[in-house]
């Protein structure tokens, strides 16, 4: 499979699941279900019974702090996704549309903040990435 399409697929699984956990969700469940429809008339209707159990096993699985339950059903999307993108790679570039779109609704990412208490002669390094000390 063409690279840039399996990153799309991945990109539209994560997406796709994040937004159905927003008060966006049926702006996201329509469109890729429209989306599908065009590509695969005979599959949409499925697709949106399967978006709505996805939508339900997130909000079950959030209740019960089931942290693992996202993943898999991202990795799960995008696993349908990138099958359709296989038999009708010209439905690529509506995707990518779809997805600015849904971009708004979905969840930005977690904001990091360090608080840090030091006293006598206590060192504290805090880094949000690579940190490197030569200390000599």
């Amino acid at each position: 499979m063409d690279p840039e399409l399996a990153a799309l697929a991945a990109t539209a699984g994560t997406t796709l699941v994040s937004s159905l956990t927003t008060e966006g969700w049926q702006r996201a469940r329509d469109g890729i279900a429209s989306w599908w429809r065009r590509s695969q008339p005979d599959r949409a209707d499925a697709v949106t019974t399967e978006l709505d159990v996805t939508r339900d096993d997130l909000i079950a699985a959030r209740a019960d702090g089931d942290a693992g339950t996202r993943a898999e059903l991202g990795t799960e999307w995008q696993g349908r996704i990138r099958r359709l993108l296989v038999a009708h790679p010209e439905a690529a570039d509506e995707l990518r549309t779809l997805l600015a779109e849904l971009a708004p609704s979905a969840p930005a990412a977690p904001s990091v903040t360090q608080h840090v208490t030091a006293s006598g002669h206590a060192r504290v390094y805090q880094a949000g990435r690579d940190q490197h000390i030569d200390e000599r």
